[in-house]
């Protein structure tokens, strides 16, 4: 049964992670020309775009792909459920849902600002990829180095963001406990 649950698990994060990735590209007003934009829209938009119909968005917002991201969310856990105990809670798979939207979005903030990094030693040159990165992690990082200037070459402030995400993700967690 382990299979199982780290197959359902898998898939359903696999496909939040990117439908959050579409709502955050969108945030950051990243360039929607970019193949790696392009590639997100293609994989979300069976499911996104039935939902603008219902869902407007606000303010710059796009609400219906963070909608949709919740209703991943639950029904990740509402599938964990009823496999594995052969009920449904509606109240807990809500919450979980939340928490689990959460949770996904911290860690795709992290992975994202490691592959950034990752990225800046490694990529000389334009490439799309790193574009796309530079362009979802500049609004956060952007902040910090008015503080804290890059040092002799070396930019702390994807180090100094990523320790304030870890404190916030478990100032979140140790809310929820």
């Amino acid at each position: 049964m382990s299979a199982m649950h780290f197959l359902i698990e898998t898939v359903f994060n696999l496909f939040l992670m990117v439908v959050l990735l579409r709502f955050w590209m969108q945030w950051a007003r990243v360039d929607f020309y970019n193949p790696v934009s392009q590639a997100v829209v293609k994989a979300t938009s069976f499911a996104v775009n039935p939902l603008r119909k219902i869902i407007p968005g606000f303010a710059g917002i796009d609400v219906a792909s963070l909608v949709l991201a919740f209703i991943v969310a639950g029904a990740k856990l509402s599938v964990l459920m009823l496999v594995f105990s052969g009920y449904w809670d509606p109240a807990t798979a809500a919450i979980g849902g939340l928490l689990t939207l959460l949770k996904e979005a911290f860690s795709l903030v992290f992975w994202i600002l490691i592959i950034r990094a990752i990225l800046s030693w490694v990529v000389q040159g334009y490439n799309p990829a790193a574009a796309v990165f530079e362009q979802l992690t500049e609004p956060l990082l952007r902040p910090v180095r008015k503080i804290i200037p890059p040092l002799g070459g070396l930019d702390l402030s994807i180090m100094v963001v990523i320790f304030g995400l870890m404190f916030l993700q478990r100032l979140v967690m140790d809310f929820m406990h």
